[in-house]
C-alpha cells in the first residue's frame, strides 16, 4: 500500500444514518431555531468531511491526523458558507451536516446563479415583500458568518506556516508523518479556497435574484437589498487570505475564485 493511500482515513459507519432513520420514523425536524442543527445531534467532528471533500475533489491525499480545535472550527464555520442558504431548514438537515449524501456534496460545487432566485419564487409564491426580506436576511446572515470564519482561517494558515517551517527543521520525521502533515495543510488550504469560491457564487446568485426581482416585482426594498449586497461584497474583499501551499501546489496562492481547483466529477 502506498504512503498516500496509507494516510487516508478508513471509512467508518456514520451516526447520521441512525439519526436520520429515527427522524424519519418520528417525523421530527433535525433543525431548531434559526435553522441550526439541534445540539443533541451534533458531534465534535460532524463537519470533518468538509476538508476531506475539498481534498478528494482535486485528487489530493487526506490526512490521518486528528483535527486541531482551530481546524475543527474552520470546518464548522465553513459549512454554512458552502451550503446553499435555502437548505438550512431542511427536516433532514442532519444528513447534509454529516455529509452523507454524495449527490449533495456534488451539488455544493455546482455554479448556478439562477438557483437562488428559483427558490425564492417557489417558496414564497404570493408575497413580493417576503421575497425581498428573505434575500436581505440571507445576505445579512452571510455577512455575520464571514468575520468568524476568516479570523479562524488566518489562525489556521499561520499555524500551517509554522508547521511547514518546523518540518524543515526536523530531519527524523518519517515519510508517513510528512505526508500526513502536508495532506492536512492541503485540506485546510482547499477548505478556505472552497469557501471563498462559494461566497463569490452566492453573491452572483443574490445579484441575479435582486436584478430579476427588481424587474418582475419592483419594491422600495430593492434599494435596501442592493446596499446589503454591496456590504457583503465589501466584507468578502476585505477578507482575502493567502494560504500556505499544499504539497501538490507550486507555491502560496491568494484565495480567489479563479484559483480554486476545479473538482473532479464523481
Amino acid at each position: 500500500m502506498s504512503l498516500c493511500a496509507r494516510c487516508r482515513r478508513e471509512t467508518k459507519p456514520a451516526p447520521a444514518l441512525a439519526v436520520f432513520a429515527l427522524l424519519a420514523l418520528s417525523g421530527c425536524s433535525s433543525t431548531g431555531d434559526f435553522g441550526r442543527l439541534n445540539q443533541e445531534l451534533v458531534t465534535d467532528d460532524i463537519h470533518a468531511w468538509v476538508g476531506e471533500e475539498a481534498a478528494t475533489s482535486v485528487g489530493a491525499p487526506i490526512s490521518a491526523y486528528n483535527l486541531t480545535d482551530d481546524e475543527r472550527t474552520l470546518r464548522d464555520l465553513a459549512f454554512p458558507l458552502i451550503e446553499p442558504p435555502y437548505d438550512r431548514d431542511r427536516w433532514d438537515a442532519v444528513v447534509y451536516e454529516f455529509g452523507e449524501k454524495r449527490s449533495f456534496q456534488r451539488k455544493l460545487w455546482t455554479v448556478d446563479p439562477t438557483a437562488y432566485y428559483r427558490h425564492l419564487q417557489a417558496m414564497l409564491q404570493r408575497s413580493s415583500t417576503a421575497r425581498y426580506n428573505q434575500l436581505i436576511d440571507d445576505m445579512r446572515n452571510d455577512i455575520g458568518r464571514i468575520e468568524p470564519f476568516f479570523s479562524t482561517a488566518r489562525r489556521v494558515v499561520d499555524l500551517d506556516r509554522r508547521r511547514q517551517a518546523s518540518m524543515e527543521q526536523i530531519p527524523d520525521l518519517s515519510p508517513g508523518e510528512r505526508i500526513n502533515a502536508q495532506a492536512r495543510i492541503g485540506e485546510n488550504s482547499l477548505t478556505i479556497a472552497w469557501v471563498r469560491n462559494s461566497l463569490d457564487q452566492r453573491c452572483a446568485g443574490y445579484r441575479f435574484a435582486l436584478n430579476h426581482l427588481a424587474i418582475a416585482e419592483p419594491e422600495f426594498a430593492a434599494g435596501d437589498a442592493d446596499r446589503v449586497l454591496t456590504e457583503l461584497q465589501q466584507q468578502i474583499e476585505a477578507n482575502q487570505v493567502v494560504v500556505a501551499a499544499p504539497r501538490f501546489a507550486a507555491g502560496p496562492v491568494a484565495v480567489t475564485a479563479q484559483q480554486v481547483p476545479v473538482p473532479v466529477t464523481k
